[in-house]
Parts: structure tokens; C-alpha cells; sequence
């Protein structure tokens, strides 16, 4: 089963977006904010894609606050964890924006929040994910 990593500092989002994707995608879910934990997830191919929030506002690393955006970088530079597809999510949904976060980020993808359409939002993941 495919396993997707929620890397979101919202729980009421993650509890959603996870109910989401195993419900309609009969996806497998993970979730932390925690980015050691992030890093040590994908470089253990322990998920097929990650969905990373933009601003996570409570995770550190190195003693740094880091936001999705630097994260999602970190993973992109590193060859044991470049080829993880990463899809960006945000309310930051301006003009613009995800022209900006993609290229500054190296990730994958982009969905922007709230998540109406839950079947688009399964198949944008699910497009993703190698086989």
C-alpha cells in the first residue's frame, strides 16, 4: 500500500486530509511535524510522497524555525531523499504564489487550501506517486 507523509502543524487539517486520502484513496497515512523526523521518513522511503504545509509555525531544525518552503529544500538537496515527490499546500493561495513556492522549493506540486474537490485532491496525490 502506498503511504503518504503529512508534514502539517494544523491537526484539525491533518485529521482531514488523512481521513480524505484513506477513505477515497485507500492510501496508507503518516503524519509529524517534526523535521528530523520528516528527513529520517524519507530517506528511509518510508512514504511514496510527502504533502508539506508551507508555514508550519512550530517546527525546528537545529535550533532554527524552519517552514515547509525550507524543508521541502533540504529534501530536494539531499540524493538520498531528492526523488521523494513533494506536494506544497498552503492558504497562501495569491496570484503568483505558486509559480514562487515551487521554484524557490524544488517541490513537485502544489495544492492550495481548503480542499473542496477530496476526489481532485486524491487523484493530484495519487498522480504523484511513483509506481
Amino acid at each position: 500500500m502506498k503511504t503518504v507523509l503529512i508534514v502539517e502543524d494544523d491537526m484539525v487539517n491533518a485529521r482531514v486530509f488523512s481521513k480524505i486520502l484513506t477513505k477515497r484513496g485507500g492510501l496508507n497515512v503518516k503524519h509529524t511535524e517534526n523535521v528530523e523526523e520528516v528527513i529520517s521518513i524519507a530517506q528511509n522511503k518510508e512514504a511514496d510522497v510527502i504533502l508539506m504545509d508551507v508555514s508550519l509555525s512550530h517546527s525546528m531544525y537545529q535550533g532554527k524555525p524552519v517552514d515547509g518552503i525550507e524543508i521541502t529544500q533540504m529534501l530536494k538537496d539531499n540524493p538520498q531523499t531528492s526523488d521523494v515527490p513533494v506536494i506544497l499546500v498552503t492558504a497562501h493561495a495569491m496570484d503568483g504564489d505558486k509559480e514562487t513556492f515551487l521554484s524557490q522549493s524544488g517541490a513537485n506540486g502544489y495544492i492550495s487550501k481548503p480542499v473542496v474537490d477530496h476526489q481532485k485532491f486524491v487523484e493530484d496525490i495519487a498522480a504523484m506517486i511513483p509506481d
